[in-house]
């Protein structure tokens, strides 16, 4: 089992942008929104995943993820979710000691959306040096979860 320890933060301008190294467009689905176990199907670039993950506790929760076909990814999402809840554009900016943020700019209903979120080693790592502006810390507040926004269709 994985442990996911992430810190998430909306933002509001747009000085992230210059830092962007490389980007990729993902698509995701819910098969499960159940806080206790959720489950999700996600294309990333030209790769496709399922990932479980359990509830929040702070910024910390369990996480498995397998790789999976696109084709079954695509049939996943169609048949058994309705389609694709939610797609966006992943940017990456690099932190020091090999950390990235990783920032969400969403599409669709959701735009203009932006969110950044880093994944730290532990719950009492300190956020890196950021060369952007952050917004609001939204790391707990459930209405900025991706399971949360893909029911706002």
């Amino acid at each position: 089992m994985a442990t996911e320890i992430e810190r998430k933060f909306l933002l509001t301008t747009a000085d992230w942008r210059p830092f962007v190294v490389r980007s990729y467009p993902i698509r995701q689905a819910y098969l499960s929104d159940n806080p206790e176990a959720t489950v999700r199907v996600r294309v990333k670039a030209d790769r496709a995943f399922l990932t479980v993950k359990g509830i929040n506790r702070g910024i910390s929760r369990a996480e498995w993820e397998y790789e999976i076909p696109v084709a079954d990814a695509d049939e996943m999402a169609e048949r058994l979710a309705g389609g694709w809840a939610i797609s966006k554009t992943r940017h990456i900016v690099e932190a020091p000691d090999g950390l990235c943020w990783e920032i969400d700019e969403f599409h669709g209903r959701h735009a203009p959306l932006i969110l950044a979120e880093i994944e730290l080693p532990t719950a009492t790592t300190p956020l890196p040096p950021c060369p952007f502006t952050l917004g609001t810390d939204v790391s707990t507040d459930p209405r900025y979860y991706n399971s949360t926004l893909a029911k706002t269709r």
